[in-house]
């Protein structure tokens, strides 16, 4: 049970907050009316939590106050006040309080001030412990020289980041992921690019959506699918024989891109097996590349072990906010680079045109554009500025709408086609020569926070 400090000038006020307090199962461990008191208070007692009125009398005021328990005692606050000026709340937010409430409030308003800000105390508590461990283990890996066996430890990067991965279809990656939801974007974005390669692409999967945004491709057979059904994980193996056959022909210049999403992992044998197969092929010279995903939510590390070996490329993925990271020593450094996200909204927004002549390769609406870019780069763009591209693009002739149920398709014309890949083509040859040739101006960009 979470003990509670309330500070405030006016009995009433404390009276009223202590009552709604016990009654919502906090203890209020404590109660003072001015500044000093509660920094006495605070000290002696060690609440987890501090209500705090920000105008009482005496020398000391809330905002002062505050500074000292949050600096000195690591005690979380939030203001509970009448006053919500700019002037006062610019001084309040100097001290990074963990809420504001302006009062009059009601119970919902403080429970939820409450509960949002010991969730996030403990969230930092948490990361600091897990920062500290992570030291710790690197300054004994230095120590006993076992730190460049274990890979580079990425504890300085910014708290938010992106890779920046160069073509997935050079090799075999393998995916792993905690959150089922997360996925998608990765997903729906592997099978656009494989589909945009050529070739032979297979997506195989237990549950997915993804089919549904492709159906000309699958009925042009550009695109297969597969579903695995539960218990016949290994009904996939003759599927991937049958997919690399004619490959083995001499001349072709086909290839293979597969998206294999293991959100089932039961049958981890069969998974071996499959991964097994399809590095046997690759060694035999048949072009096959791409995504090997797999749910590591039910299974242990000795597992992802036995199937990461042989797969030099490997991307994590914990959850909607986590980095896309590479986490085996193996993955080629040359491959990869780390960026800040805010790196990442600099230049999404400021080079917002060559991102939406991009996403214009087949039929798509305004709202689709805006909601792609968000999937693919984690960045919002007012739908405003996307229109007016595209109404300036209608207006040279380069699009035409067509009415597909209640969406509004715009689509390129012959005119707009040549125009698009002219203009594309443009903006690649000027970033390679503000920046040269080594930029990496092809990379795809992956994001999580």
């Amino acid at each position: 049970m979470s003990k509670i400090l309330v500070v405030d000038d006016e009995a009433i006020i404390i009276l009223q907050l202590e009552r709604r307090l016990s009654a919502m199962g906090y203890t209020v461990a404590g109660m003072a009316a001015s500044g000093k008191d509660a920094v006495d208070m605070a000290r002696r007692i060690q609440p987890d939590l501090v209500l705090m009125d920000i105008v009482m009398p005496g020398k000391m005021n809330g905002i002062e106050a505050a500074k000292i328990i949050t600096g000195e005692l690591d005690i979380p606050v939030v203001f509970v006040t009448s006053f919500a000026d700019d002037t006062i709340i610019e001084k309040a937010k100097s001290v990074r309080p963990y809420g504001y409430i302006v009062k009059p409030f009601n119970v919902l308003e403080i429970k939820a001030a409450i509960e949002v800000a010991l969730f996030r105390k403990a969230t930092e508590q948490e990361e600091q412990r897990l920062r500290k461990s992570a030291e710790e283990k690197i300054s004994q890996g230095m120590e006993d020289g076992t730190l460049a066996q274990d890979g580079i430890s990425y504890l300085d990067l910014p708290e938010i980041k992106s890779i920046l991965l160069k073509d997935i279809f050079t090799d075999i990656v393998l995916f792993l992921y905690t959150d089922q939801i997360a996925k998608d974007p990765i997903f729906k974005f592997a099978l656009e690019e494989g589909i945009k390669k050529g070739g032979r692409n297979l997506f195989a999967y237990f549950q997915s959506t993804l089919p549904k945004f492709f159906p000309k491709e699958i009925q042009k057979k550009e695109l297969y699918t597969h579903r695995i059904k539960r218990n016949e994980v290994f009904a996939l193996l003759p599927v991937l024989e049958k997919c690399t056959e004619s490959l083995l022909n001499a001349g072709t210049t086909n290839s293979l891109q597969i998206l294999l999403d293991f959100s089932e992992t039961e049958e981890f044998d069969d998974i071996l097996a499959i991964r097994k197969l399809l590095l046997s092929k690759k060694e035999n010279g048949i072009p096959v590349s791409g995504i090997i995903a797999l749910n590591i939510g039910k299974i242990d590390h000795t597992l992802i072990k036995s199937l990461a070996e042989g797969i030099p490329k490997i991307i994590v993925s914990t959850g909607k906010e986590t980095t896309l990271s590479f986490a085996h020593h193996t993955f080629p450094a040359e491959s990869v680079s780390v960026v800040s996200q805010s790196t990442i909204d600099d230049v999404v927004k400021k080079s917002l045109e060559p991102v939406v002549l991009s996403l214009l390769d087949k039929p798509i609406s305004g709202y689709d554009i805006v909601h792609e870019i968000y999937n693919r780069y984690k960045v919002l763009i007012p739908q405003a500025r996307v229109y007016t591209l595209l109404h300036d693009l209608m207006e040279n002739g380069y699009l035409e709408i067509r009415v597909s149920g209640k969406s509004k398709l715009y689509c390129t014309t012959e005119k707009g086609k040549k125009h698009i890949s002219q203009k594309l083509n443009d903006f690649k040859q000027v970033f390679q020569h503000i920046l040269g040739s080594g930029s990496g101006i092809n990379a795809g960009i992956n994001d999580k926070k």
